[in-house]
């Protein structure tokens, strides 16, 4: 019988053990050049940028106190609008009496109104009709005033008038401040605003 070298039975040669050494050094090569190729593929989609943030408080202005109006309360023809000061700076502010207001159309310009302090003869005297007095307002820390007003029409014939902006000075020789009240300022043709003082209220 005819004896055969285990290589020769096998068909393979003595270079077998060669080319599997080889292959085995170049597998970690091979699996490298995988890696690198996937790495050169396409780039995965970025996610979309933040969008920019928007601020919801107004920049605080130079004197330090910042005007704002709240909601127009509206039952059986009164009006009332909180006014509300804000301390937004960094000092100390003491509020003092009623603000003085004025109303304004929509170019801005000063309509013919007659503005009382206290609440008559617009409403009956309230709680908001206490005497004012100096009130400390420290940073971060507000006082409110209100603001009343009827849209009674008492005559046909007389364009009822019709305000946008309320311009508003907190205090004696400070600058004003505008607000526009939701819906306006209607005034009907009373040709008459109440206000009430400055008070810390909840």
């Amino acid at each position: 019988m005819a004896r055969f070298k285990h290589s020769e039975s096998l068909g393979i040669s003595d270079e077998f053990p060669v080319r599997v050494t080889a292959i085995r050094r170049l597998g970690p090569l091979l699996s490298a050049a995988a890696l690198l190729a996937a790495c050169g593929g396409p780039e995965p989609i970025p996610l979309p940028p933040a969008p920019p943030s928007t601020s919801t408080t107004a920049a605080c202005p130079a004197s330090g106190v910042a005007i704002t109006a709240g909601e127009v309360d509206s039952a059986s023809g009164l009006r009332a609008l909180g006014i509300i000061l804000t301390n937004c700076g960094t000092r100390d502010y003491t509020a003092n009496g009623h603000p003085a207001v004025r109303v304004l159309d929509e170019n801005r310009t000063p309509l013919d109104i007659t503005v009382g302090n206290g609440s008559a003869p617009v409403s009956a005297p309230d709680a908001y009709d206490a005497p004012p007095r100096p009130v400390m307002v420290r940073p971060g820390q507000r006082v409110t005033a209100r603001v009343l007003w009827r849209n009674t029409v008492t005559d046909s014939t007389v364009t009822a008038t019709e305000g946008h902006y309320l311009e508003i000075t907190p205090g004696p020789g400070e600058p004003a401040q505008l607000v526009a009240p939701d819906g306006g300022i209607d005034l009907g043709n009373t040709g008459r605003l109440a206000v009430n003082p400055w008070a810390a209220r909840p």
